[in-house]
């Protein structure tokens, strides 16, 4: 989406030149989380009935404490300027911009009961071998995996669960002559 790229840069050239760039991403990731858990914000963002500066004060009174100056400034001129609507958007990019601009990839390690701290370590060692940068686990549980794990770097994906090798033993068997 062009605008969340477009404002998501700006933030970070903004924040990079007020030396806010950590504090910055944190509250990014506050924003993005609030308009992910919260329908009903989300709703309010976008109703068209709600006058801007209800919204400005809604919006700053739920910030407020809790993100930089920077960020609540940001988020009030994306109000006044009628891009509320693209807030999660924004938010989003500008986590996904931050990553880029620091070296950081987000490896995602889905299992069917989650693993434990040792395992977790084991594999970020051997992702972190396999690349360039710093790395950031993501750990997310699918039960319907039934066992084993699926790992996903970038565009690369390892499916190791059992569901996979279950479901290449159904096509196997299903070309075969067993079905006869």
């Amino acid at each position: 989406m062009l605008v969340a790229t477009r404002y998501a840069k700006s933030l970070l050239q903004l924040a990079n030149e007020k030396g806010q760039l950590e504090k910055v991403y944190a509250d990014m990731q506050l924003v993005e989380s609030v308009c992910e858990h919260n329908r009903g914000f989300i709703n309010f963002l976008n109703s068209p009935i709600i006058k801007t500066d209800k919204k400005v004060a809604v919006v700053k009174e739920i910030f407020s404490g809790k993100v930089s100056d920077v960020t609540l400034g940001f988020l009030a001129i994306l109000t006044l300027k009628r891009r509320e609507s693209y807030m999660k958007y924004i938010a989003t990019e500008f986590v996904t911009q931050y990553k880029q601009h620091k070296n950081i990839l987000t490896a995602v390690i889905t299992s069917a009961i989650g693993i434990d701290s040792t395992v977790k370590a084991k594999v970020l060692e051997l992702v972190k071998q396999t690349t360039k940068g710093e790395v950031e686990l993501v750990e997310k549980v699918n039960k319907d995996l039934i066992g084993g794990f699926v790992l996903t770097i970038g565009d690369k994906q390892v499916d190791a669960s059992v569901s996979r090798k279950l479901n290449d033993l159904r096509k196997t068997f299903s070309g075969s002559t067993f079905n006869n």
